[in-house]
């Protein structure tokens, strides 16, 4: 049975005295709702908006004989509590999450919320439930202000760091040689047209004087450590030095291996750094680089101790990127002022992400699987004898190896006896950091040469072990890790062409903390070729972005929720870029000598007193309703707008008219967005364009206004230029529907104009 306001009313104290009440405390509350969502701002306009509409509540209401008058709203809301008021719209909106699942917040056209909805839900950071502000308060507005200021805070620091970078002059690496012709030609698989595309970006960031800072995130296994190796190359071969920087020692070792394998035959010295050298190595390394006979240098943060020096450092590789402090960051960035910088991550931490997102950095994703590679297949258990003894089997019955992961040293060797007991002919080996370097090198190139079916180890296997003959991973105690560690762990199975298991041994899930139990499940969920960056994303809508120039890693995203707090940053960063520093971005925003007005405004809002929806006769259920007009708000293109109708007639039959006009509303906001529009109003059969709230902003000598002006001239009797409250608008009159807006707005883009 479903509940509504009224019934909710039912269930709170009326505040008025017996002999004062004419009309049901719960019909004003309903009225007085339904007009103020309506747009309502005064006690006439909603006694008047009850009586417009005296049928449709009259329906609701069986025994409303007369609507109140205006002094009785005035009274009522008088006396009433706000905690009341409060109450009554905190549990009809509990009452509508049990209905259309997941709806916990409303801003302007998005409802949105957790997969759960009671009073347990969960969706803010650390699982905090969400904060539900009250409507007509304006404290929503504020918050976003608030968060607005906050952000600009932060972008505007790092605007100053990115045009520091772009006003310094890097080196202006030289065309492809032949030799980086044949280094290419002699990878032996094909490559992806993602990894083609990371590949062409990184040269062209190399070979313009601009310093590169370029992110390359693929999923652990897609080929990012040959678009690195690529890039070293072409910087060697203009006599520039590259410095690699890795987070483990193993990892050290592997990449040292993988570069020199790659660079073999070619007139290159790969050295690598970490506390596995010796003290009489290391020297001779760091003498080599410094006199410039060392062209690539493979380490750990050894490589930024003092005592390393470079005689002529070109290119900084990161790789694994998530896995280095603030304070490493801190030593990266003085290095890195004027030097090119390539970062590989397969799941980046949320500001890292949040800097690609923004613009700061470069992005390249590759997320286009090598051929014949098959998906992980994930699992979860209890740590049992049985499961392991039955995984660990298989993965022998066909000479595969396995990875055993458990981060506690001191039950490592009661493992090796547990596994040695069930499968007598098993070869178990022992790895963690706290080996002699040179031993635990022993044990991986042991393994590597298949001496060990199983290596027992503790997270030291995470970052980048590539052994494609291990193709099971179990991880015991998985609920301590987090989503980024898992998903690194389990890549390093499946990277040949035998299908990969990965089993994460938990205790049962209802004795799971419920963050944990969450982890499990993402990692189980997103079991997919290429799933990285949905992870990272992931983790950036729980953790926050953080200060992207501090050591705080919480954002404002939890009081925002990811999208609208996606939306405040790109405004902010848009505000800044055309007022603060439009010298800066100056050749930026005029693009071929004029300013076009198209990069002012990215997204343009609509309101209007038509009837414009997907009516319930037509799509009966509220949440399937919600669903299409979710996935209506994020279409911009015209073909994707034709797609979504003939989804639509599939489904549900002849689109009725009002439909049409809904989906008209895509054009109408990209045309407007062109024009340098921030809202557009249809009321009253005129349309009303508001421009940029910055009158002192460089568009109103751009080429949209200069077409906003011509049009104005062309219809003078139509049109109306007007400055009120410092905002620019102009009002259009005779725009009875969504059409003819449309069409108005083509004629004004089509407009020509002397520049």
């Amino acid at each position: 049975m479903k509940i509504g306001i009224i019934d909710i009313c039912k269930q709170i104290e009326d505040p008025r005295m017996d002999r004062k009440k004419l009309h049901k405390m719960e019909t004003i509350i309903y009225v007085s709702i339904a007009a103020v969502i309506c747009g309502a701002q005064s006690w006439n306009e909603i006694e008047e908006f009850g009586h417009a509409k005296f049928d449709f509540f009259k329906s609701r209401i069986p025994d409303l004989e007369v609507i109140p008058s205006h002094d009785t709203f005035n009274r009522f809301f008088s006396i009433i509590k706000p905690s009341y008021f409060e109450l009554i719209f905190r549990n009809w909106v509990k009452q509508v999450c049990q209905e259309i699942k997941g709806v916990v917040a409303i801003d302007g056209k998005l409802m949105r919320g957790p997969s759960k909805c009671n009073d347990k839900h969960t969706t803010g950071k650390e699982g905090e439930a969400p904060r539900l502000n009250k409507l007509g308060t304006g404290a929503w507005e504020k918050l976003k202000d608030r968060t607005k200021t906050k952000i600009k805070d932060i972008a505007r620091d790092l605007i100053k760091l990115y045009s520091q970078r772009r006003e310094e002059k890097g080196f202006q690496y030289s065309p492809d040689s032949f030799l980086q012709r044949e280094l290419e030609a002699s990878f032996i698989y094909e490559d992806t047209p993602d990894q083609s595309k990371a590949t062409a970006d990184v040269k062209a960031d190399m070979e313009s004087a601009r310093p590169m800072d370029r992110l390359v995130c693929g999923d652990v296994g897609f080929g990012k450590t040959e678009v690195a190796i690529r890039a070293a190359f072409k910087a060697v071969a203009d006599n520039k030095q590259v410095a690699v920087l890795v987070p483990t020692t193993v990892l050290a070792y592997q990449h040292f291996q993988t570069f020199k394998e790659r660079l073999k035959g070619l007139p290159c010295r790969v050295e690598y750094l970490s506390r596995a050298r010796t003290a009489a190595q290391t020297k001779a390394v760091v003498k080599g680089l410094a006199g410039g006979e060392v062209n690539i240098l493979i380490g750990t943060h050894r490589i930024l101790g003092k005592d390393v020096k470079f005689k002529d450092l070109g290119l900084l590789i990161i790789d694994e990127e998530q896995k280095f402090g603030v304070s490493v960051k801190e030593k990266l960035r003085q290095l890195k002022v004027n030097v090119d910088t390539l970062t590989l991550t397969a799941t980046p931490i949320p500001r890292t992400l949040q800097f690609s997102l923004m613009g700061a950095r470069d992005l390249s994703v590759i997320q286009t699987p090598p051929p014949n590679r098959y998906p992980i297949q994930t699992e979860v258990h209890t740590f049992g004898d049985e499961i392991i003894t039955d995984a660990i089997n298989f993965e022998m019955s066909r000479n595969g190896q396995v990875f055993f992961v458990n981060n506690r040293i001191s039950n490592l060797s009661e493992l090796k006896a547990m596994i040695e007991r069930n499968i007598p002919d098993c070869r178990v080996c022992i790895g963690h950091g706290q080996m002699e370097p040179a031993e635990l090198e022993k044990i991986i190139l042991d393994f590597v040469n298949y001496d060990y079916d199983v290596l027992l180890a503790t997270t030291i296997i995470e970052s980048g072990i590539d052994i494609p003959n291990a193709n099971t991973i179990i991880i015991n105690q998985a609920q301590n890790f987090g989503l980024s560690d898992l998903h690194q762990m389990r890549g390093r199975v499946g990277r040949s062409n035998k299908k990969a298991f990965c089993y994460l041994l938990a205790p049962p899930l209802s004795s799971l903390t419920p963050e944990a139990k969450r982890r499990l499940q993402a990692i189980e969920n997103f079991s997919d070729l290429g799933s990285g960056i949905h992870i990272a994303m992931q983790d950036l809508d729980i953790r926050g972005a953080g200060n992207m120039l501090g050591a705080e890693q919480s954002g404002f995203i939890a009081d925002l929720g990811y999208e609208t707090y996606q939306k405040i940053l790109s405004e902010a960063v848009r505000e800044l870029k055309t007022d603060e520093f439009a010298d800066l971005y100056a050749d930026e925003l005029k693009g071929d000598g004029t300013i076009s007005g198209e990069q002012f405004v990215d997204e343009c809002q609509v309101e209007s007193d038509l009837e414009l929806l997907l009516p319930a006769a037509y799509v009966t259920g509220s949440s399937e309703r919600m669903l299409l007009y979710r996935e209506l708000d994020g279409l911009t293109l015209d073909k994707d707008v034709d797609a979504f109708r003939v989804r639509l007639e599939d489904r549900f039959g002849p689109i009725p008219p009002e439909t049409e006009e809904l989906l008209r509303i895509v054009p109408l906001r990209r045309l407007a967005a062109r024009l340098g529009t921030e809202k557009v109003f249809l009321k009253g059969s005129r349309m009303t364009l508001f421009f940029v709230s910055n009158l002192d902003s460089p568009y109103y000598q751009s080429l949209a206004f200069g077409k906003i002006i011509a049009y104005m001239m062309k219809y003078t009797r139509r049109c109306d230029l007007r400055e009120q409250n410092g905002k620019r608008s102009m009002v259009v009159k005779d725009v009875t529907t969504v059409e003819e807006a449309v069409s108005v707005l083509q004629e004004i883009v089509a407009m020509q104009v002397e520049e």
